[in-house]
């Protein structure tokens, strides 16, 4: 099991599990001899009963953490019912902020750092509006990057579909 800790709202961990994990199944980032989690990451391995969370001496449950979460993320719920959804699949997610997005997709068996992301993601619950205006912002963000845009739709029942846009040339 890893034991990490927080600090300045990053979870992170120096254990030797950490790094297997992380050599194993790109869970993480390697930063100053640390693994570094995202939000997403600690929440799933904390979740799975692979990660125990400690601030100070205090051990955070998948809650807490949660809730500590979501003062800076008010769509965590979404996002995080997504990337479990993913994840538990096979995939690899990677936050994608500097695309304007929620994550990059790595397909099954492909490694960040090794091989591109195929999709953009953005996750939204069923009960959100967008635009065209906002679809289209979307979608030219994921062609100028070469990827393909993946919708993911939560529903009140956290269930889970998936819309993948590509462009075409006619």
């Amino acid at each position: 099991m890893i034991t990490a800790s927080i600090s300045q709202n990053t979870v992170s961990s120096s254990s030797e599990e950490a790094f297997s994990l992380f050599e194993k199944s790109a869970m993480g980032e390697k930063k100053s001899g640390r693994v570094v989690y995202s939000d997403f990451e600690a929440l799933y391995l904390l979740e799975k009963n692979h990660m125990q969370v400690f601030v100070g001496k205090k051990k955070l449950s998948f809650d807490s953490l949660l809730s500590k979460l979501r003062k800076k993320d008010k769509k965590i719920d979404t996002k995080y019912t997504v990337y479990f959804d993913l994840r538990s699949k096979g995939y690899i997610l990677k936050e994608a902020l500097k695309f304007g997005a929620d994550f990059r997709v790595y397909d099954k068996g492909s490694r960040p750092g090794t091989s591109h992301a195929p999709w953009l993601l953005f996750a939204t619950s069923s009960s959100d509006k967008i635009t065209w205006h906002e679809f289209s912002g979307k979608n030219r963000i994921a062609h100028s990057t070469k990827k393909k845009l993946l919708i993911a739709l939560v529903d009140s029942e956290s269930s889970v579909s998936y819309y993948e846009i590509d462009w075409k040339r006619l």
